[in-house]
This record gives C-alpha cells, structure tokens and sequence, in this order.
C-alpha cells in the first residue's frame, strides 16, 4: 500500500499542474516533459488508464467513493486544478513575458528542453540494435516538425474535436508539443487565446451580474468551439494513455530511445533566435485570420551575435532552464529518499 501523500506532496502536486499548464500552451514545449522530469509521468499515465469501463460502472452505480480510489482521483484532480489555474493565471503572465521579453522565454526553454534531454538520458542505457534506429527516427521526426510550414485557421466542429486529441499529446507525449501541432493545424490563436479568453470573460461578467454575452453570437460560438475542443482533449487523454500503457508496458526501451530522439529534434522548435514569418497577399500585406489575428507562416531561425549583451542575457536564461531542470531532479531523488 502506498504512503498517503503529505500537504507537501499535495502541494508540490499542484504546482506541477500549474508547469504543465503553462508548458502546453508554449508552443515548442511539452507538458508532458514536466511530468517526466517531477517522476510523475507514470502514475500520471497510469491513473488516465484506470478512467475506463469499470470506472463508469462505479460512476454511474453512485459509488463515488470507489470510483475516486480507483482512477487515483486525489493525484488527478490536485494536477488538473493546477492545469487549470495555470490557464487563467501563469499563462496569461507567460503571454505577457513571451509579448515584453519574447527571447529570454525562448531561451530558458530551450534550456529546459537540453535540461530534460540530459534527465531522461542519463540513466538509459540500453542502446544497442534497436534502440539507436529508434532513437535516430525520433531525432529524424522532430527536426522534420520544426521545419513544416503552419496551416491555415479552420472553426469545423469535427475539426476542432481532432485538434483536441491532438493538443494533448504533449501531455502524454514528453517531447511532443501539442501546442506547436496546433500552430501547424492553424488553429492555436483560436483554442489555446481567443477560446481561453472568451471562457475567462464570460466568468468575470457572470461574476459582476452582467450577462450580455448571451446575446453575443461571436462569443458564444468562440464557447461552443471550446466545449468540442475540451471534449476532444479529454477523449485523447483517455485513449492516448490506454496505447501508451500498452506500449510502456511492451516496449519500454524503444519507447524511450524515440522520446530522447523526438526531443533532441524538437530543440529547433523552440531556437531562441528567431522571426516569426507572417502570411501576405501579392502587395505584401499581412493576411489576417477571422479573428483579425497575422496568420504564422514559419519561422526565421539565426545565430546569435555574440557582441550583443542580449545574446549574453539570453544565454544566462539557458543555464537557467537547464538549472530548474536540475533542481527538478534533485527534488526527485530527495523525494525518493
């Protein structure tokens, strides 16, 4: 039977939810780096699996009490309300850095980023026949999405519910970035700002007595458009963790190798150093998508000038991230103790 958890560990636990948060909306980072690096991924994997028929069973059946012990629930609901307070608060602070100091961000991911390459792989050491290839078409993967070019903005429904499983990878998926895959479909400006924004809005009028969103009709579809995603999301958390189960459980060592290489790869996502490439038209102006927003075409990646203190600056925030990704594992193995 496992030790219950301290006010610390309950504590701890929502400031995790609160990283994961923040992490999925940065496109380039994985929330789910943040669940590997706090040595919760597994459990956190786990307790997705166990939301499955016989979860249902206990739900409807007026078992609470059962259902909550079985699908891990006090782990799950301490990380998710972190998540969620992380959507309305760090990210927010997140998008105010990210407008006011868009490259020291960038940098002290990519520090993170090196950080929990050097994590996972420190104690792997099982290359040999199969885990090299592996770990090469991982590396091979993530250099190839760094460089695809983004789509355009699509409000479909049934496309909206698909971006939703897809979003969630990289809680899932350490090294994959659900938000950077959004940024490719088109669609993270409306999911992961207007949606979140409007959903942030609609609760501060509701909160002041004010209820004219209702007749809205642009808000109110921005809420419908969020409610599909929010579905999509939760059906690919459920089903996502089901296959990684399976695949953890079989292949545990190829698993691992591809991650490595994946995030390895994925470091030119998040390159400091870099423009964003904005859609025009034949004249030269800026396209802009329905909610008036530049629409992304790519990103201009480039070597820092090294006789700019900002270079320097950015650099310190490099060794920065790597440094919170050490005390990550320092927390990890004092924890253990």
């Amino acid at each position: 039977m496992k030790n219950p958890r301290t006010f610390t560990d309950k504590f701890f636990l929502v400031i995790k939810g609160l990283f994961m948060g923040a992490a999925n909306k940065v496109p380039g980072v994985s929330g789910g780096i943040v669940a590997f690096v706090g040595g919760f991924y597994e459990e956190f994997i786990y307790s997705l699996q166990k939301v499955n028929g016989k979860a249902f069973k206990l739900l409807l059946s007026g078992r609470l009490k059962s259902f909550y012990r079985y699908t891990n629930g006090q782990f799950l609901t301490l990380l998710i309300f972190g998540m969620l307070v992380s959507y309305f608060s760090v990210s927010k602070i997140l998008d105010y850095f990210l407008e006011r100091n868009e490259l020291y961000v960038w940098s002290a991911f990519f520090g993170m980023i090196l950080g929990s390459i050097y994590y996972i792989g420190k104690d792997f050491g099982h290359w040999g026949k199969k885990t090299i290839p592996a770990g090469i078409i991982g590396l091979i993967i993530g250099i190839s999405i760094s460089f695809l070019n983004p789509a355009t903005q699509n409000d479909n429904l049934v496309f909206i519910f698909f971006c939703g499983i897809i979003s969630v990878s990289g809680m899932t998926l350490p090294g994959l970035s659900g938000s950077f895959i959004l940024i490719l479909l088109g669609n993270y400006v409306l999911l992961l700002v207007d949606s979140v924004n409007a959903l942030y809005d609609t609760f501060s009028e509701i909160l002041t007595g004010d209820f004219s969103f209702i007749k809205n009709t642009t808000r109110l579809n921005t809420l419908k458009i969020l409610a599909v995603f929010t579905v999509g999301s939760a059906a690919g958390l459920v089903t996502l963790s089901h296959l990684l189960t399976y695949v953890l459980k079989h292949y545990r060592n190829l698993t691992t190798a591809v991650i490595i290489g994946f995030i390895t790869g994925s470091l030119g996502v998040v390159w400091p150093w870099k423009r964003t490439l904005f859609k025009t038209d034949i004249n030269g102006n800026l396209l802009l998508d329905t909610n008036h927003n530049p629409i992304i075409k790519n990103y201009e990646r480039f070597l820092p000038n090294l006789g700019s203190s900002e270079t320097w600056w950015a650099i310190f925030f490099i060794f920065f991230g790597i440094l919170i990704l050490l005390g990550l594992d320092w927390y990890g193995k004092n924890r253990k103790r």
